[in-house]
Formats: C-alpha cells, sequence, structure tokens
C-alpha cells in the first residue's frame, strides 16, 4: 500500500515534532503547517490524502478549517486535540471530520487511526472505478446491485432501515458517524426521537450482524457520539 502525503497542522512544536518524526520513521510523506490560514492554503495547492489537524489553532478554530475544507474537498481529516467533551467530538464530526484522537495519544494509535484511513482511501478508490458494486468486510458480503446482505455465505434478513443502515456504515468503513448524521441520512431529520429509533434498530440490526453483541465485530458503539464500522481483517 503506497504512503498519502499527510499534512499536519499543529501549532504546539513539540507535538508536531513528535507526529512528523513518527510519520518519518514509518516512511509517510508530509507537510505541515501551524495556523489555519496557511493549512487551508496547503490543503488546496497540495491536495494531500489526509490532514491530521489540532482544533485549537492561534488564528481559527479547527471546526472552521473542517469546514472550509469540505467545500470543495472529501479528503479524510483526522482531529487531534486535548479537547475532550462528547460535545467537541460531536462537533467536529458533524462539520466533517472523518476522526477524532485526544490528547495525549500514544504513537501506535495514531498509526492505527491512519491505517484504518488508507484502507477507506483504497476501498473508495475501488467503488469510484466501478470495479465492483459488492462490499465485503470480514465474513460480510453486501451486495448493493442486489440489495442483500450476507454473513458467512447466508443472507441476513434485514428490514429496509436496517438495510439502509448497514449500507451506510458500510460506505464509511473506520469512520465514526455521528448520531445527528446518520439520523439525516436515514430519516432526513434529527429530533429525539429520531435517535430513539437509531438506537433501537441499531440493537436490532447488531443482534442479526454479531455473533456475540455484547462484544461487537463490525460496529462499534461510541458513547454519546454515533457509531463506527470497524475493518475486519
Amino acid at each position: 500500500m503506497n504512503k498519502p502525503l499527510i499534512l499536519v497542522v499543529e501549532d504546539d512544536s513539540s507535538v508536531k515534532n513528535l507526529i512528523t518524526t513518527t510519520l518519518k520513521t514509518h516512511e509517510y510523506r508530509y507537510l505541515s503547517a501551524s495556523n489555519g490560514a496557511s493549512a487551508i492554503m496547503e490543503a488546496s495547492s497540495h491536495n494531500p490524502e489526509i490532514v491530521l489537524l489540532d482544533l485549537g489553532l492561534p488564528d481559527m478554530d479547527g471546526i472552521d478549517v473542517i469546514k472550509r475544507i469540505r467545500t470543495w474537498s472529501n479528503m479524510p481529516i483526522i482531529v487531534i486535540s486535548a479537547r475532550s467533551e462528547d460535545s467537541d467530538k460531536i462537533d467536529a464530526l458533524d462539520a466533517g471530520a472523518d476522526d477524532y484522537l485526544t490528547k495525549p495519544f500514544s504513537v501506535e494509535e495514531l498509526l492505527a487511526r491512519l491505517r484504518v484511513t488508507q484502507r477507506r482511501l483504497a476501498m473508495m478508490q475501488n467503488e469510484n472505478s466501478g470495479e465492483s458494486s459488492v462490499f465485503r468486510n470480514g465474513e460480510l458480503t453486501i451486495d448493493y446491485a442486489a440489495g442483500c446482505a450476507y454473513l458467512k455465505g447466508a443472507e441476513l434478513h434485514l428490514t429496509p432501515i436496517e438495510y439502509k443502515l448497514l449500507c451506510l456504515l458500510s460506505h464509511n468503513v473506520g469512520k465514526v458517524l455521528t448520531h445527528t448524521f446518520i439520523t439525516q441520512k436515514i430519516w432526513g431529520s434529527s429530533w429525539d426521537n429520531d435517535i430513539a429509533s437509531l438506537r433501537v434498530f441499531m440493537a436490532t440490526l447488531r443482534k442479526k450482524l454479531e455473533a456475540e453483541p455484547d462484544s461487537p465485530q463490525y460496529i462499534q458503539t461510541h458513547i454519546g457520539v454515533g457509531y463506527r464500522m470497524m475493518k475486519v481483517e
């Protein structure tokens, strides 16, 4: 797998040095920016494949950087921030971030998040090339053209809502999807009762998909935030 070009947006020199040294050690190509304005300029002129973004920048909030980039690009954005409240995570993810890593973080976790993002990029490229209308993840198979899903070769008997949820998660493997994002996509709104319905449908979907719902293999819950489909080797 070719190493992507990564834009590191961080104004704290010690954190920036840790990240760039890690990237260099693992043979990633990278650019760096220390404020929001230069981050937007670097992103637009060099078109990096992944952005690592701190939210606490000296000239603007990182949320605004995400929104600006999202007006013209779907490049994966992984937020790395000291803000650890659920509300901060939700704001960043709803603005268009793909993942959220809280400081302090381990180098191993950062590298793992990058690997997940690379796999999702590769899957998106395969989808865009039109090579296949079939999604495979571990023992799960989704035939988008036929509108069917299979686990270990056996067809899953899903309701229309369960199938839509499964497809939405599968199109965003490795990405945390917020309750608001999911309910908007499925029901077109995000009232409290929609979120309550989402929890019910996700529970029934899990029963059909997971051998052990208490130890999920495919769908991970981020309490207070949303859900993520994990990549199964």
